[in-house]
């Protein structure tokens, strides 16, 4: 897809110039090559819109634009080079026996190129960790069971420990989908940090007809039906990050499993919060100390 934009643009530019219009080449450019800045701002102001009553506290304006000016920068290197360009130069960290692992699990329309940031993280300090790719990109989230299975089979195998789940968005409801789905999946993960997770749906999931999308519609019945059949202790297990500044996940709050321990990041938007410091912070304070993230 950033390719297809880059060369849509530089098509638009070419042939704009050549038939001597040198102004609309350049503007036609620059909408093309930007256009999801405009994307990511009607995002924001929906998210001012349909706040409400939600208990969250709502952002300011100017909070507001600058969590919108950080996620375009954020946005265009997750989706303009991460993930279409670098999703596998960073390999996962082999397993050491008694340093208790990560699994991370990324959103929609992501990869495990997402992670990078958190991948060199981990290299460095020799962190054992597994960041899966979810495919196909549009399947039913049950589909996506059995990838995070053998995620964490392997770093059980590998360090003989529970490992820890950093769950992005929509993976943390595929996180959910599997401790619901597997049996004795509770005693098999040490404990689950979500980030912009829509627990409780998102408003958004209503402009998409994809199978995914649709699991993440408030109310819907695959969240129903996945609350029917979590016990209630299960949430005990889940830390999750929610904020004011959340373009994607709306109402802010639908992003708080009721039960779960929260913690709210101010003037953040939703792909910046997966790499906040609170976040990397909570992580290390769930990893055994030989195996913090520092």
């Amino acid at each position: 897809m950033a390719a297809s934009i880059v060369l849509a643009s530089l098509a638009w530019l070419a042939g704009a110039w050549a038939l001597g219009h040198p102004w609309l080449a350049v503007a036609g450019f620059l909408f093309v090559l930007l256009g999801y800045t405009l994307v990511l701002g009607t995002e924001f102001v929906l998210l001012a819109f349909l706040h409400r009553d939600d208990p969250t506290p709502r952002a300011g304006p100017w909070q507001l634009i600058r969590a919108w000016f950080c996620e375009c920068i954020v946005a265009a290197r997750v989706f303009g080079w991460r993930q279409p360009f670098r999703s596998r130069a960073l390999p996962d960290v082999p397993g050491r026996p008694g340093v208790r692992g990560i699994v991370f699990v990324h959103g929609y329309l992501c990869n495990r190129g997402l992670w990078n940031p958190w991948l060199k993280r981990c290299m460095a300090v020799q962190q054992p960790c597994i960041a899966v790719s979810l495919e196909p990109v549009f399947s039913e989230l049950d589909a996506y069971v059995q990838t995070v299975d053998r995620a964490v089979t392997q770093l059980e195998r590998e360090t003989g420990s529970a490992p820890l789940l950093v769950c992005h968005s929509m993976g943390g409801l595929v996180a959910r989908a599997w401790l619901s789905s597997v049996a004795g999946a509770d005693a098999r993960v040490h404990h689950v940090v979500t980030i912009g997770t829509p627990h409780q749906g998102t408003w958004l999931a209503r402009l998409s007809r994809t199978a995914n999308a649709r699991h993440m519609r408030p109310s819907g019945d695959w969240l129903r039906q996945l609350a029917h059949r979590e016990p209630a202790s299960r949430a005990a297990k889940f830390t999750c990050f929610y904020g004011h500044a959340d373009n994607i996940v709306i109402p802010p709050a639908a992003a708080i499993l009721p039960g779960a321990a929260s913690r709210h990041l101010s003037h953040t938007a939703h792909m910046a919060m997966a790499f906040h410091p609170d976040v990397i912070s909570e992580v290390s304070r769930w990893l055994d100390a030989d195996g913090a993230l520092s």
